[in-house]
C-alpha cells in the first residue's frame, strides 16, 4: 500500500506552489534513502534472536513500507525515460522480481543449515545493500513535478472509462492471479508429492515468470500492452482452472511452468497500459491510484482462496474461483479495450 503513495507521489504536486513542491521533492528523495536503509536494516536485523521471535509482525510492516517506497517510483520513472520501448524496459525490470522468486528461496532454504539464520539474514541484507544502492544511484525523473488538482487520489480520473474499465480488470485479476503461486506447494504435498519437490515448485513457476516478462515486453511494443494481456490472461485463467487435475509430479510441473509463463506478462506489465490513457506527467498518480486498489485484491484474494479450501476441502473449487476471476479481468480488459480503440474491434493498444 506505501507504494501506491510513493508512486503517487513521484511526479505528482498538489500544492501549486513552487517552493513547497521543490521541499516536497527533496523530502521524497530523503524518504527513498530511509526506506532504503530501513528496509535493509529490518532484513538484517531479524536474524536476532529476540527480533526473530518477538517482533515478526513489526517486522513485515516496516519491511513492507520500506519495499514499498523502494519499488513504487520505478514504474513511473521508466515511462519518463521509454515511450517506443516502454513495455520493453517495464519487462526487463519486472525481471528482477522473478530472478529473485526463484532464487532468493532456494538460496534461504540451503543457507540456513549451512550458516545458519543469522547470517543468511545478513547475507540477504547485503544483497538488497547492492541492490538497492544501484537503484538509488540510476534512477532519475526525466520530466518536471506536474502541477495537479485534486489531490493524490483524484475520483476525476474515473471519467475516463477504458481507465476505470482497466482498474476494474486488474482488481479482478489479483483477487485470483496468485492463488496458484500461493497453494501450489500446499497442493502437492496434499497429492502424496514429497515436501522436498513440493518446495521447489514455485521456484518453477517463478522461473517460468522469467520468460513470460522477458518475452512479453518486446512483443507488447509491437502489438500493443492489451491486444498480449488478454491473451495471456486468458491463458492463465486456463492454467488455473487445469491445475486442481494435476496430481503428478510431471503434470503439476508442466502446469507450474505454464502458469508462470502466462502469468509473467501481467505481472511485468500490469501498469503499461496506464501511460497510455493520460498524460505521461500524470502517470504516477494514475498508476498509484490503480495500486491502490489492486493492493486491497492482491490481499485479499489469496485469504479467499484459502476460506473456500476450508469450506469445501479441496483445491478444485478454489481453481475454480480464481480461474473465474481471471477470465472476468479479461472481458474487463477487453471492454477497455475497445472504448480506448473509439469502440472499435480492430487496433493497437
Amino acid at each position: 500500500m506505501t507504494g501506491c503513495l510513493s508512486v503517487s507521489l513521484s511526479d505528482c504536486d498538489i500544492t501549486h506552489h513552487k517552493s513547497i513542491c521543490n521541499s516536497m521533492d527533496r523530502f521524497y528523495s530523503v524518504l527513498i534513502y530511509i526506506a532504503a536503509w530501513t528496509h535493509i536494516g529490518k532484513i538484517i536485523r531479524l536474524g536476532l534472536p529476540q527480533m526473530a521471535t518477538n517482533s515478526c509482525i513489526l517486522s513485515r510492516i516496516v519491511t513492507g513500507l520500506g519495499a514499498g517506497f523502494c519499488f513504487g517510483p520505478c514504474v513511473p520513472t521508466l515511462s519518463h525515460w521509454f515511450k517506443k520501448k516502454r513495455s520493453t524496459a517495464l519487462g526487463l525490470v519486472a525481471t528482477g522480481t522473478a530472478v529473485g522468486g526463484t532464487i532468493v528461496p532456494i538460496a534461504v532454504r540451503n543457507l540456513i543449515p549451512v550458516v545458519g539464520f543469522k547470517w543468511t539474514m545478513r547475507i540477504l541484507g547485503s544483497i538488497l545493500l547492492l541492490q538497492l544502492s544501484t537503484n538509488i544511484l540510476l534512477s532519475k525523473r526525466r520530466l518536471p513535478v506536474v502541477h495537479v488538482s485534486g489531490g493524490l487520489f483524484n475520483l476525476r480520473a474515473f471519467q475516463s472509462a477504458p481507465y476505470t474499465l482497466y482498474v476494474v480488470a486488474s482488481c479482478l485479476a489479483y483477487l485470483g492471479l496468485y492463488t496458484q503461486l500461493t497453494y501450489i506447494d500446499v497442493f502437492g504435498v496434499l497429492n502424496g508429492i514429497s515436501p522436498e519437490y513440493s518446495f521447489y515448485l514455485v521456484a518453477i513457476a517463478n522461473a517460468g515468470s522469467l520468460v513470460g516478462r522477458l518475452g512479453s515486453g518486446p512483443i507488447c511494443d509491437r502489438f500493443g500492452n492489451l491486444n498480449i494481456l488478454i491473451p495471456s490472461n486468458v491463458l492463465t485463467a486456463v492454467t488455473t482452472f487445469v491445475w486442481p487435475y494435476c496430481t503428478s509430479v510431471t503434470s503439476l510441473t508442466i502446469i507450474a511452468a505454464a502458469y508462470g509463463v502466462a502469468l509473467g506478462a501481467f505481472a511485468a506489465l500490469v501498469a503499461a497500459p496506464v501511460a497510455s490513457l493520460g498524460d505521461t506527467g500524470d502517470v504516477g498518480r494514475r498508476t498509484g491510484m490503480l495500486f491502490t486498489f489492486c493492493a486491497i485484491a492482491s490481499l485479499i484474494g489469496p485469504p479467499i482462496s484459502g476460506a473456500i479450501f476450508s469450506r469445501f476441502g479441496r483445491f478444485l473449487e478454489v481453481g475454480i474461483y480464481a480461474g473465474c476471476m481471471i477470465l472476468g479481468s479479461s472481458i474487463f480488459m477487453f471492454t477497455a479495450r475497445w472504448f480506448a480503440l473509439g469502440r472499435r474491434l480492430r487496433g493497437k493498444f
